[in-house]
């Protein structure tokens, strides 16, 4: 924490995404930058409906509740924030963040993303208003990849871990199962749920 104006000042990352499933890539990327800027939190973030053109696949929100549960459950320091599940509809940061800024005025938030997504920002919606409620916090996979951006971003440098949610879904559906990419506990959980056996 960080103190100003005799209140103290939480400092909280957030780390959004489909988490469909949610994999160890998450959670490394989440308790790395946790590490590496001290902040107090990294809460992740499942979205409803992704604002996207494209839109994805996905699984009822419980589903994907229930393995970030068990995915956190031994990592104290990371959490889960349901704002976007709880509200429903299309999940556009900017409101997210206005809503999570009015009810938590103490806080200090810090806005993980990858560094694909670092190009794309001027087409966020409402992304001025959002710089002011957030730091942005770009996870780099390599050095050598040195992206401008015209807004403020703090790079937190990591190794490129090629993991996806998508992989997974695909091996389990062709009957494989992904070992050492997410817990037992979630590989148990798939099972019994009988979860991307149809991709």
């Amino acid at each position: 924490m960080i103190f100003g104006n005799n209140n103290m000042v939480e400092r909280i990352g957030i780390l959004g995404g489909n988490f469909n499933p949610v994999h160890n890539a998450h959670l490394f990327i989440a308790d790395q930058v946790r590490q590496k800027l001290k902040l107090d939190k990294v809460l992740l973030m499942p979205e409803a409906n992704p604002p996207h053109v494209d839109k994805k696949k996905t699984i009822d929100a419980k589903y994907r509740l229930d393995m970030l549960e068990l995915a956190l459950e031994d990592y104290p320091d990371l959490g889960i924030e349901m704002i976007e599940i709880e509200r429903g509809g299309i999940s556009y940061s900017h409101d997210t963040m206005k809503l999570l800024k009015e009810k938590n005025p103490t806080i200090k938030y810090y806005f993980i993303i990858g560094q694909d997504m670092v190009e794309y920002l001027p087409k966020w919606y409402k992304i001025d208003e959002l710089m002011e409620m957030v730091d942005f916090i770009a996870v780099r996979r390599s050095k050598d990849e040195t992206l401008i951006s015209q807004y403020p971003v703090t790079w937190v440098d990591l190794p490129f871990m090629d993991i996806s949610s998508t992989f997974i879904r695909k091996e389990i559906s062709e009957g494989l199962v992904p070992n050492f990419i997410i817990s037992d506990k979630l590989i148990s959980y798939i099972k019994e749920n009988n979860l991307y056996k149809d991709e």
